[in-house]
């Protein structure tokens, strides 16, 4: 059986190499802008993602509770007179961030909780 000539001697170093060539090239343009990416990056992703959904969920209950306890009015002055970093203190120390059936607020609850409430008139 012979075979044709695109794939004998310089046609099909030529072939190969062309082969090669495209497969590098939609390699390189997959991973850079067609938004591929590997398994532990997918993974990541998906945590963070995950994360932030929580997040999103939990720190208006948060701001709830801070604008239902007794002396809300005065928490929240003394809140938006507090730095950013000590805000989520301030809230996590308050209890407010966190929820019924846990022991600690759950990690960035607070620190979304606080943004809420400065965005309060």
């Amino acid at each position: 059986m012979q075979f044709p000539s695109s794939l004998q001697g310089e046609s099909l170093t030529r072939l190969l190499q062309g082969a090669a060539l495209g497969a590098g090239l939609a390699i390189t343009v997959g991973f850079s802008w067609g938004g591929w990416v590997l398994g532990g990056t997918a993974a990541q992703q998906t945590a963070n993602g995950a994360k932030d959904a929580v997040i999103a969920v939990l720190a208006p209950i948060c701001a709830d509770k801070f604008q239902s306890a007794n002396d809300a009015a005065s928490n929240l002055e003394s809140l938006k007179k507090e730095s950013t970093y000590k805000q989520v203190n301030f809230i996590e120390e308050g209890g407010w961030a966190i929820l019924p059936g846990n022991e600690k607020s759950g990690s960035g609850v607070a620190k979304a909780c606080a943004e809420i409430l400065n965005d309060l008139n």
